[in-house]
């Protein structure tokens, strides 16, 4: 059977419809992460931040930081069962500074066993370090700001 114009046109437009309302659906539809895809919470972040200040009391740097900072980078650290740290990844390192990258990572490794990512089995979280020339630091997610 022939097609008339018509008949096309009400196919595409429907196909057209069709697709616009699968894409609508998809970017309002809140569905929950798949397990071990899940993003940190804020709450989770502000856990492992503390995590590390408790770790490394001494590494802290006490009042608000200079307003020079000799490095900043933001680490994005996965999280597994028991707490243990798998993958990190910069997603913007101070590469005018290696060796804090790799102290940074040393840092991170070294806190294990995180807080318990909970039913997920993994998380992953991304934390912003600030980092001065003495070699303390200070998390963005417990900051007490800058000069």
């Amino acid at each position: 059977m022939l097609s008339t114009p018509n008949d096309t046109r009400r196919r595409i437009l429907s196909l057209a419809a069709a697709g616009g309302a699968a894409a609508l659906a998809t970017a309002c539809s809140v569905r929950p992460p798949l397990p071990g895809q899940a993003p940190a919470s804020t709450a989770y972040r502000r856990a492992a931040a503390s995590h590390i200040y408790s770790r490394y009391p001494d590494r802290i740097y006490q009042g608000k930081l200079p307003p020079m900072l000799y490095a900043i980078g933001v680490l994005e650290v996965e999280v597994l069962a028991g707490g243990r740290v798998g993958a990190t990844r910069w997603l913007r390192g101070p590469s005018h500074a290696p060796e804090v990258m790799v102290e940074i990572e040393r840092l991170v490794r070294q806190a294990a066993p995180f807080p318990s990512p909970g039913a997920f089995g993994r998380v992953q979280y991304v934390d912003t370090w600030l980092w001065d020339r003495s070699g303390r630091f200070q998390l963005d997610t417990l900051t007490e700001g800058q000069l």
